[in-house]
């Protein structure tokens, strides 16, 4: 197959829509999915060994720069709020509530594995959390789908995940659980959800090899604000086509384990790519996570959000940010048709 090197995608794909290439399941394999938008970025040992052992890390002298911030939320303030709310929790995390739905996003309560430092650990418990509607998986990396975080939810909690995880979700007690193909959409409350194409991949066990699962970004329509989700994914054309498909309010986008450029671009967008995806996406607002949790790349992990700002500067755009750190809430006021912190650090134009 050849790859376009300005925009890493396949030029077979380059006439065809992302919903063409849906509809004629270029994405389904035999046994397994693919990633129909770029270059293959899994089953590299030889480049993992490399960029951990041969590459020059050119951001460790920050690394003493970076703090533990333990988390702390208000649930109180989220239970009590009447309208459409967004908690950063960690990592990937989210809480979108509407009205009286709860969608809690690639929960991650307890840390990963003890050799990755968890910089915002959660002082919450599960049991904390307003009741749940439904629990959104993007992918099957071990930082979006934990399973110890998920055995911890309470029974009637409905999951929402890609196609393909019936196996590693039969590890969980029963539970109700639909499973969606890029452009399916699950009624809502007060809207609906809908799975989305994104450039990424996943794998949960090296000898079953990757992609046995697929993955995706959601789009998910509340009573008043459309809210898109990134998930983990690289920068594709795909942004431009779902913008012109979709009147996006908040775009929230991964932006984290970008650095160094060889060997993570092929998985997740840099800040200068993610600020590109956001024009293309044609949303009003931006919000950015994936970041200050684990440093899962090279860059210390305050960064991204940093350079995101950066770069959204240098295009005039700087008040489409919504800046809110990890533990905070932001409500959506109908009234003044914005979005406000929780505690008044988070204002967008």
């Amino acid at each position: 197959m050849v790859i376009d090197q300005m925009n890493n995608e396949p030029k077979a794909r380059k006439n065809l829509s992302i919903r063409d290439i849906v509809l004629h399941k270029r994405h389904h394999g035999h046994g397994r999915f693919v990633n129909p938008f770029g270059k293959k970025a899994q089953g590299r040992l030889w480049e993992v060994l490399k960029w951990k052992f041969l590459s020059r890390n050119h951001f460790k002298n920050h690394y003493d720069l970076e703090e533990v911030n333990p988390v702390l939320i208000d649930w109180q303030s989220v239970k009590t709020h009447s309208g459409l709310s967004v908690t950063y929790l960690n990592h990937a995390s989210l809480m979108i509530k509407d009205q009286e739905s709860c969608n809690l996003v690639d929960p991650v309560f307890f840390g990963l594995p003890f050799w990755i430092k968890n910089f915002t650990p959660l002082n919450i418990k599960p049991s904390d959390l307003p009741k749940l509607d439904h629990v959104l998986i993007t992918h099957g990396h071990y930082d979006h789908l934990d399973l110890p975080s998920l055995k911890a939810l309470p029974e009637g909690v409905h999951f929402i995940t890609p196609l393909g995880y019936e196996k590693v979700m039969g590890e969980l007690p029963p539970r109700f659980i639909t499973t969606l193909d890029w452009f399916d959409e699950y009624p809502t409350s007060a809207g609906n959800i809908t799975l989305l194409p994104c450039n990424h991949w996943t794998m949960r066990n090296p000898l079953e090899g990757p992609n046995c699962s697929l993955w995706g970004s959601y789009l998910i329509r509340t009573a008043t604000q459309t809210i898109y989700i990134s998930g983990d994914t690289a920068y594709f054309e795909g942004f431009r086509e779902i913008g012109a498909m979709y009147d996006i309010d908040l775009a929230i986008i991964n932006v984290g384990a970008y650095e160094p450029r060889w060997f993570m671009k092929n998985s997740h967008m840099n800040p200068v790519e993610t600020v590109r995806a956001f024009q293309e996406l044609g949303a009003k607002h931006l919000m950015v996570v994936h970041w200050g949790s684990f440093r899962l790349g090279d860059e210390p992990v305050f960064l991204p959000p940093r350079q995101v700002k950066e770069e959204l500067t240098k295009v005039g755009l700087a008040d489409r940010f919504v800046d809110i750190p990890h533990g905070c809430t932001l409500f959506y006021d109908e009234v003044d048709g914005d979005w406000k912190g929780s505690e008044g650090v988070v204002k967008s134009g």
